[in-house]
């Protein structure tokens, strides 16, 4: 999983400068370029979360079952990384041939991890029934399937698909399959393994976890669907279904917390505010859906998704990217959620001044700038945790390693001193 989690970093920090150069472009001291929103969108979904949710599944459902730890699959992630910076070079300058290029490979590479996790299950029928309802296993499948969806549409957004697919709104799909889909499937399966690791509690009804997946599945199929053939029928009740899940899932979160002052650590606490993050443009979609007067809508539309992508995405990494470093590089060690009383509060006032910058457009772009600042410098603890995580585990390896030839060396001097004696 190393490979996964050292580019992980590199996105991270990557997400870090994008959020930097945006705060500069909104103060006009450094010019706008084409294609840096989705740069700066992209670096944090297919860069940072799409390493690490690839790295963790297999080794998360292998657990689970009780299976052997798999072994690190070293195509699927030549194909993602290879797609990943073909596809981020082919966007700025809009070059159709490495966007296809780069968009198939990371097709391929899902493909062959959805592949190895179809494999992943028990063996006996009886331990299958008694796990099964309890793993996160069927998030990631039906999360990986809608981000095959995300990527051709994604990819057809630059090669003019639309109009063959019938596509209305080809850029609310993919967000939408990559958002809805992909990320809300994934986050909940993860929730579904380690929310009794990270609480040190069960859920709140463990029951429940099939309806949720089902309710947010097909939630997801119809707010992909819906603006897929403009149609309302699909869209309105994919939303309320979705909607459903995801509060479900945080009642399952939050009530076994209840006034626990000490379970209430950082990283749960990203992860519930995360959350509201993702429920803001939700509620705000009716709105928009209905053209309500004196409400911005075109602004909404098109700021609303990097609140979802700081706001929510980047806040649940946050908390759970740390967590599997240290589970990785110091797996001696008890792994703990990540975030910082200062990344908790400046990712999150970040959101708050891109909203606000969305309704008060005389000030918008100094919002936005300020949004932007707040959201890099949320970043900087997250990168030094992650640094420090992974130097640690790097040393104590180095000095195993260097520990190796002295120990080789005592072990032969206690065979010649007691071979004579064995004689």
């Amino acid at each position: 999983m190393i490979p996964y989690f050292i580019m992980a970093i590199l996105y991270i920090f990557m997400a870090f400068l994008m959020a930097l150069d945006m705060f500069l472009v909104g103060l006009n001291i450094l010019p706008w370029f084409n294609g840096m929103v989705w740069l700066r969108v992209h670096f944090i979904t297919l860069g940072v979360l799409t390493q690490v949710i690839f790295a963790v599944m297999p080794a998360l459902v292998a657990i689970h079952y009780r299976l052997p730890r798999p072994k690190f699959h070293w195509p699927t992630w030549l194909l993602l990384n290879l797609g990943l910076v073909i596809l981020l070079v082919g966007i700025p300058p809009v070059n159709t041939t490495l966007i296809f290029a780069g968009g198939t490979l990371i097709f391929l590479a899902t493909i062959l991890l959805i592949r190895q996790l179809v494999g992943l299950r028990p063996q006996d029928q009886d331990q299958k029934t008694g796990v099964e309802n309890h793993s996160g296993r069927k998030f990631y499948i039906a999360g990986l399937a809608y981000f095959l969806l995300g990527i051709i549409v994604g990819t057809g957004l630059w090669l003019g698909w639309a109009e063959p697919l019938r596509i209305s709104v080809p850029k609310e799909v993919h967000i939408h399959a990559n958002n809805w889909g992909l990320m809300s499937l994934v986050f909940a399966g993860l929730i579904v393994d380690l929310y009794p690791v990270w609480a040190k509690r069960p859920l709140a009804n463990p029951k429940s976890i099939t309806p949720i997946f089902w309710l947010m599945t097909l939630g997801a199929f119809g707010l992909i669907f819906g603006p897929w053939f403009e149609n309302s029928y699909l869209l309105v009740p994919g939303l309320l279904l979705h909607l459903a899940a995801t509060l479900w899932l945080l009642f399952n979160v939050i009530k076994p917390l209840g006034s626990d002052r000490q379970a209430w650590t950082l990283g749960l606490g990203h992860i519930v505010l995360s959350y509201f993050w993702l429920l803001a443009p939700v509620l705000m979609a009716p709105v928009v859906l209905f053209k309500v007067p004196g409400i911005p809508g075109s602004t909404i539309e098109g700021s609303a998704p990097q609140a979802l992508v700081y706001g929510w995405l980047l806040q649940f990494s946050f908390a759970v990217v740390p967590y599997f470093f240290m589970r990785l590089f110091l797996p001696d060690e008890p792994a703990r959620l990540g975030g910082t009383r200062f990344s908790l509060l400046a990712i999150n006032f970040g959101s708050v001044f891109l909203w606000a910058g969305i309704f008060v457009e005389p000030l918008q772009s100094t919002l936005y700038a300020i949004g932007y600042l707040l959201w890099a410098l949320a970043i900087l603890p997250i990168l030094a945790d992650l640094w420090r995580i992974s130097r640690l585990g790097i040393n104590r390896l180095e000095g195993v390693e260097d520990s190796l030839p002295a120990m080789m060396e005592v072990e032969e001097a206690g065979h010649v001193d007691h071979a004579p004696h064995s004689a």
